[in-house]
């Protein structure tokens, strides 16, 4: 699973979404978490960054608050689930983060450890995200996204047993691409959910500091705070 994530350097989603000409602004969020708001681009309009609710709520549901527990949907069973199958199909998303959380298990402790994972080079990247649009008996509507989860590779695989899914850049725009919808096309999508190369990626052991939601504000504090028990990004 993947349950908090990072959005720090924003002055680099230029460099990770070149066709895009206006960035919605925001500050940067140290400890994004589940049914809090997050930043997607959508493939029903790529060319913008949307807000949506981390925690997909299908079309369907019947109570928004089942996206409390969906805020992750493993690759393996997409194409099968009836919560994601839709989605998977005609609604995917990009959701850009710099760096995600994991808690290690430590051999003969009753805590874990945090461990932060990032692209060696600190830079931006994209999870590959499914997004929908929930509409309420009043006509209001929410919008929702989850993040879409796979196997681990060598870095994450001693911290956890899934990892989210980071997507090459050079997949971006068929990732995005709304006509992609037939069944061969969303097998090759399927494809794509692999975990990234290992070679590019690291694992820090970091402060339990971020064990507390506390840490999602971006006050001079909090900021301080996360930078004491972070590498430099």
């Amino acid at each position: 699973m993947c349950g908090r994530y990072t959005l720090i350097n924003l002055a680099h989603l230029t460099d990770l979404f070149p066709w895009i000409r206006e960035f919605p602004e925001a500050s940067p969020r140290y400890n994004i978490a589940p049914t809090q708001p997050i930043l997607g681009l959508p493939n029903n309009d790529s060319d913008h960054l949307e807000s949506f609710s981390w925690g997909l709520i299908p079309f369907w549901a019947k109570d928004p608050s089942i996206g409390r527990q969906m805020f992750n949907a493993r690759a393996e069973t997409i194409t099968e689930k009836n919560s994601f199958k839709h989605a998977f199909k005609r609604r995917r998303c990009l959701i850009p983060a710099d760096g995600f959380y994991e808690w290690k298990h430590v051999p003969g402790s009753r805590t874990k450890q945090p461990m932060y994972i990032r692209m060696k080079e600190g830079k931006p990247f994209a999870f590959a995200g499914l997004w929908e649009t929930w509409s309420s008996a009043d006509g209001s509507e929410i919008k929702s996204a989850t993040l879409i989860t796979t196997a681990p590779n060598s870095v994450v695989e001693p911290i956890h047993d899934r990892m989210p899914v980071i997507l090459k850049a050079e997949d971006y725009q068929r990732w995005l691409d709304p006509k992609v919808q037939s069944p061969e096309q969303i097998q090759e999508l399927a494809s794509l959910l692999q975990p990234y190369s290992a070679t590019e990626m690291e694992a820090y052991a970091i402060s339990t500091q971020v064990n507390s939601l506390g840490l999602i504000q971006t006050c001079e504090g909090a900021r301080a705070s996360w930078r004491r028990s972070m590498p430099e990004v």
